[in-house]
């Protein structure tokens, strides 16, 4: 059974609550990861622990930028311009100051995560702004921003040899948001890693693409 057919639930939204939640709990893991390291490769991906917290950072402050104009695009993102450092890295419109260390990255992430929790504390939710998986509304920026953060740290942890797990609520809601078709029954951090590629589910084969549902139900 999945999520979008199950009988008389009921999952509370995503709201901006959640992403200071998920932005502080990545904050807190990042300040414990050791000095070391940070050019080790996060997790499944090709992205080294500090090029994958830059990314997040990133993603961050593009969801809130997009809430941003009094008419916002829906055919294109608010136009920053998109920088790689090398070909096959993340792409990024804002860079952490490399003479900063470790501590001015996660201070970026923290800074960048309070922007998308303000925009989505204050859009009207009748607000929809461009993605490329479909014009989407507050909430749906706001559980992109979770999303983005807590599987991202997954790849982090896996990097320094952290323990991460995240709220179970955290994840279902998010799942509801932007997976409704996500099985059913199984962890919910557990079931988001498998909708996100990075784990197995039993009697699910292992996604190698996967894309959320970023546009609300109508």
């Amino acid at each position: 059974m999945s999520r979008s057919a199950e009988a008389g639930s009921v999952v509370s939204p995503v709201t901006a609550d959640d992403v200071a939640l998920a932005v502080r709990l990545a904050v807190g893991i990042l300040r414990d990861a050791p000095p070391q390291g940070w050019d080790g490769k996060a997790g499944s991906l090709e992205w080294d622990c500090w090029e994958t917290v830059e990314h997040l950072a990133n993603d961050l402050l593009y969801y809130a930028v997009q809430l941003g104009p009094q008419s916002p695009p829906l055919d294109a993102h608010v136009p920053f311009e998109l920088r790689q450092k090398r070909a096959d890295g993340p792409v990024y419109f804002v860079f952490a100051e490399p003479d900063a260390g470790p501590a001015g990255l996660v201070q970026m992430v923290e800074a960048c995560g309070a922007l998308l929790v303000a925009m989505v504390r204050t859009a009207p939710p009748r607000v929809r702004a461009h993605h490329a998986a479909g014009a989407s509304d507050p909430e749906g920026f706001a559980a992109m921003g979770v999303v983005e953060t807590l599987v991202h740290m997954h790849d982090v942890a896996e990097g320094f040899g952290l323990a991460w797990a995240p709220p179970s609520a955290l994840c279902s809601r998010v799942l509801a948001r932007l997976f409704p078709d996500a099985p059913d029954g199984a962890d919910p951090w557990v079931t988001l890693l498998w909708a996100t590629g990075r784990a197995e589910l039993p009697g699910h084969p292992r996604l190698t693409a996967w894309q959320w549902v970023s546009a609300p139900p109508s």
